[in-house]
């Protein structure tokens, strides 16, 4: 027997992986590249930050299916294996569930991350909260959501976290509503003193917002007509005011407050 003869369903298995991978790649930075850096924020043509995450999603999922069907399409070169991977290309819903069963850890992420894409509740580019961590929306593949909070870390949450937490998304909603933070009282501070003493931050409003055994929390609302650039740090300033001013009225205690 020759070479090709014995070695026949080697070689023809190890083309069609090499042809899958050349096709997943010419696809991904020919086609889906070029759509992408189209839909670039840094393009001349102005395209949501919506479309440019559920772009980056597609991408990455129209690269996975392709490399999918052609490890398939290599296991049915092997004769041995045709009936195989026949019955498991025809029975993709049982082994969508075994799979699912089996590794459902592994394949949440994508899941979820397809959800994200698909639903939007955040946004490339949106600057959200979430576990007390803010900051602006990187990257969203798959699996993990990339979170640059502004201090020189990037934080990677995986896309199930995300669907399951509860995210404070910063760049939706009333854009023109002020800022507003937190502070703490002592637990027998007097509440109208201290919105006396916060009259200089010219509030909108000042709430009573949590009474406990640790002291009261205040909740702050900034003035009107501020513009609005980096909703996290505008909080910050204005907690710091507050902390500024209840401290000069003598109404913070002692130099502990609860965190919040």
């Amino acid at each position: 027997m020759s070479f090709w003869d014995q070695n026949q369903d080697l070689i023809g298995a190890t083309i069609t992986i090499a042809i899958t991978f050349a096709l997943a790649f010419a696809i991904d930075r020919l086609v889906l590249g070029r759509a992408g850096r189209f839909a670039s924020p840094l393009a001349d043509v102005n395209v949501s930050r919506g479309a440019v995450t559920r772009l980056r999603v597609v991408r990455r999922l129209v690269f996975v299916v392709i490399l999918l069907v052609g490890v398939s399409l290599a296991l049915n070169q092997f004769t041995n294996l045709e009936k195989l991977t026949t019955g498991l290309l025809a029975s993709s819903a049982v082994l969508a569930i075994v799979l699912g069963l089996a590794a459902r850890q592994v394949l949440a992420n994508p899941l979820a991350g397809i959800m994200l894409a698909i639903t939007q509740p955040i946004r490339i580019g949106d600057e959200i909260t979430i576990d007390e961590e803010t900051g602006r929306v990187d990257d969203l593949t798959l699996s993990y959501t990339f979170v640059n909070t502004g201090d020189g870390r990037l934080m990677v949450i995986p896309n199930e976290q995300v669907v399951s937490s509860v995210v404070f998304n910063r760049s939706t909603g009333d854009q023109t509503a002020p800022a507003a933070a937190s502070v703490w009282l002592p637990s027998g501070a007097d509440v109208q003193a201290a919105r006396n003493a916060l009259a200089p931050l010219e509030a909108t409003g000042i709430e009573l917002a949590e009474i406990t055994a640790d002291g009261l929390r205040l909740v702050v609302h900034g003035p009107e007509g501020t513009a609005r650039t980096l909703v996290a740090g505008e909080e910050a300033a204005l907690r710091e005011r507050a902390h500024q001013l209840l401290r000069g009225a003598g109404l913070t205690g002692d130099d502990h407050q609860p965190a919040g």
